[in-house]
């Protein structure tokens, strides 16, 4: 994965966080502060403009910026959350100038990993960890299986859908959705469902990518 696939990848995201914008703010204000989709939406248009302004040179460098600019940018937990998740993918990736599937396993489980030290949340907790933990997983287990970045890149966005559709159910326990107790069952967690829009977004540039 090269510096131009991630950039295609932070861009296909841009448009599908602004394609779902509305979706987003909806679920979230089912269980949230109504503004999950416009602040990461918001937040997309900042990162697209810092990377015109400022061109990163490799992948880690384009996640880095990404994952600065939503944290100084977007309000709310999904800033913070976010952006280390970008930011911890992209100082595991460093300098390397085109990454290779075990870099881009590890790079994944780095971006959980800060999601689950920052929020200190679980699986089943109703969280964008829901869908962004089995989406990792999922990677990781078509790395060991030789399988091919557009397959492992299917595999993780696969697995985030399912993830975030399985948050329904939950009762929330993190965050602002957790004060509403059991009221916070029957709807989906926009964290996750944002995820797995962000993975689904990557899995669309591997293909692409594949078959140009």
């Amino acid at each position: 994965m090269d510096t131009a696939l991630t950039l295609a990848w932070v861009e296909q995201a841009a448009r599908v966080v602004a394609e779902n914008r509305d979706h987003l703010t909806n679920l979230d204000a089912a269980i949230g502060d109504s503004d999950h989709g416009i602040n990461l939406d918001r937040g997309f248009t900042h990162v697209l403009d810092a990377l015109r302004q400022t061109p990163p040179q490799t992948p880690g460098g384009v996640l880095l910026t990404v994952g600065g600019t939503l944290i100084s940018k977007v309000g709310g937990a999904s800033g913070p959350l976010y952006g280390t998740a970008f930011r911890r993918a992209g100082k595991s990736l460093g300098d390397t100038a085109n990454a290779d599937m075990h870099q881009l396993s590890d790079a994944l489980v780095a971006a959980v990993e800060g999601v689950r030290q920052l929020g200190a949340a679980n699986p089943g907790d109703k969280t964008m960890v829901d869908a962004l933990l089995p989406a990792v997983e999922a990677f990781a287990a078509a790395v060991e299986a030789d399988a091919d970045l557009v397959a492992a890149c299917t595999a993780a966005a696969e697995a985030a859908e399912r993830g975030s559709a399985a948050t329904i159910p939950l009762q929330a326990l993190k965050g602002r959705a957790s004060y509403l107790g059991p009221r916070s069952m029957g709807h989906e967690d926009p964290g996750a469902a944002s995820t797995a829009l962000i993975l689904g977004a990557l899995a669309t540039v591997a293909a692409e990518a594949h078959h140009a």
